[in-house]
């Protein structure tokens, strides 16, 4: 090859390399619940932040996401390093059995402790909130939980199942453990002709169209149909709420820990949290603006919850709705 080719080669070769767009340095494997197009929104928000990480996701429910990864855990191949699923009482399981590691180094001051492990192995992203919905039509208007069981509304309370629902399983769980309300509170809807079935969204039809007055939902599809003309309001009882909270976590056996701790830390920086209320969530910082039909944060009551001994009673709590309900 002659000089003067040479150089033109060289001098292609670089402006090939100009011109170019950059390539990832780093790839982060994410398994999530999150519906596809929050998904698609958050993956795309952190490689904004972080140009130089390049992400792979799988998205499904979290029961067939744990599936997934349970049969990757039997093989010795788990393939993720990092799970942002649905609720807390996994991740308490996913730690216990030692397939979590720690993140430190995080902005957690304005959290409230009870939505992050104190161990720092899985931390709340926002809070998808149990509360009560109502059709505008209804005579009553329930402000507290044991409102649904009042004589007036007998027959015409809907709930989603827990042995359907995830959300619902958490606030089986949430009530259950509270004083003013446990098991007798069941007992009370029972009597009072409540048939839970199906998700939150069977929930929400059934009180929307009419065929219920009343019922427990998932705060954002009430808040979210109002806005369009649906007639229902969503309560926030005075006892308080259940949530589910999309926690995130790492895995112990990540392949790159330290775009994992970069994921974590986006998830729950100002710009996370934003994205979240964005996203028509409330977010799980209280310094950051919920969504339009929202109330501050600071005006939502979360009921305690403690993750470990919903681990541990969950599938006996379940044989016991079974038995009040007769599913």
């Amino acid at each position: 090859m002659t000089m003067s080719l040479r150089k033109l080669v060289m001098a292609l070769g670089i402006a090939s390399a100009l011109i170019a767009p950059a390539q990832a340095e780093e790839t982060l494997v994410v398994y999530t619940s999150q519906p596809n197009a929050d998904a698609q929104q958050t993956v795309d928000a952190f490689m904004a932040a972080h140009p130089d990480i390049k992400v792979d996701w799988v998205r499904d429910g979290t029961t067939k996401i744990m599936a997934k990864l349970r049969a990757e855990f039997a093989a010795g191949n788990p393939k993720p390093d990092v799970l942002l699923i649905a609720d807390i009482v996994t991740m308490e399981g996913l730690k216990r059995e030692g397939r979590l590691a720690p993140v430190e180094g995080l902005e957690l001051e304005a959290y409230d402790p009870a939505l992050y492990d104190a161990e720092h192995n899985y931390f709340s992203t926002k809070l998808i909130t149990t509360g009560i919905v109502y059709n505008t039509n209804s005579d009553i208007k329930p402000t507290s939980w044991k409102d649904l069981a009042k004589p007036e509304l007998k027959g015409l309370v809907a709930m989603p199942s827990p042995l359907t629902s995830g959300a619902a399983t958490i606030h089986m769980e949430a009530l259950t453990q509270n004083d003013a309300l446990g098991w007798d509170y069941y007992e009370a809807l029972a009597a009072n002709d409540v048939k839970p079935q199906g998700g939150n969204g069977g929930t929400f039809k059934a009180v929307a169209g009419g065929e219920k007055m009343a019922g427990a939902v998932v705060d954002f599809l009430p808040i979210r149909e109002k806005a369009k003309g649906s007639p229902v309001e969503f309560v926030f009882p005075e006892e308080g709420v259940s949530a589910v909270t999309e926690p995130v976590a790492m895995l112990s056996t990540a392949n790159n820990p330290e775009a994992a701790k970069k994921f974590v830390a986006f998830l729950l920086s100002e710009e996370g949290q934003k994205l979240a209320a964005d996203q028509g969530y409330l977010p799980a910082h209280p310094g950051v603006d919920a969504p339009a039909g929202f109330p501050s944060r600071d005006n939502i009551k979360l009921m305690a919850f403690d993750a470990g001994e919903a681990l541990e009673t969950a599938e006996q709590d379940k044989m016991k709705f079974i038995e009040i309900f007769g599913e």
